[in-house]
């Protein structure tokens, strides 16, 4: 089951792609408004042959507006949208891109990417790929 993992922001979204338990980052989405957003992700989603959503959720005011947004990114893309904790995976992320020798401007271009990674590496490993 190919899944399509989501570090959600206000202007730019992260997305992360799995084969088998593996994911890897895929790319970032900038955006101006929501149907301008859902028009890009339904592109991804039909090209990439996506079969289900994992989006990463935080806390307080934000955690509230990603989960209602994952709704409407339910009922447009029709595919199970899942929540997952994204707490930390931004450090974490940039934590391991360091560590890969990534250069900095590569790193700070991609880092929504690779927290949608994060995401969806820990949403596989507690959940599985079912």
């Amino acid at each position: 089951m190919k899944i399509l993992g989501i570090d959600y922001g206000q202007r730019k979204v992260g997305l992360a792609l799995s084969v088998g338990k593996l994911a890897y980052p895929f790319d970032v989405l900038r955006f101006k408004d929501e149907g301008e957003l859902m028009v890009k992700l339904q592109t991804v989603v039909k090209e990439e042959g996506v079969e289900k959503i994992v989006l990463g959720v935080s806390e307080g005011q934000m955690a509230k507006e990603t989960k209602r947004f994952g709704k409407r990114l339910e009922a447009k893309v029709n595919l199970p949208v899942e929540f997952f904790d994204e707490t930390l995976t931004t450090k974490e992320a940039q934590d391991l891109a360091i560590e890969a020798g990534i250069n900095r401007k590569k790193r700070k271009a991609l880092e929504d990417a690779y927290a949608a990674s994060v995401i969806l590496d820990n949403y596989l490993l507690i959940k599985g790929n079912n």
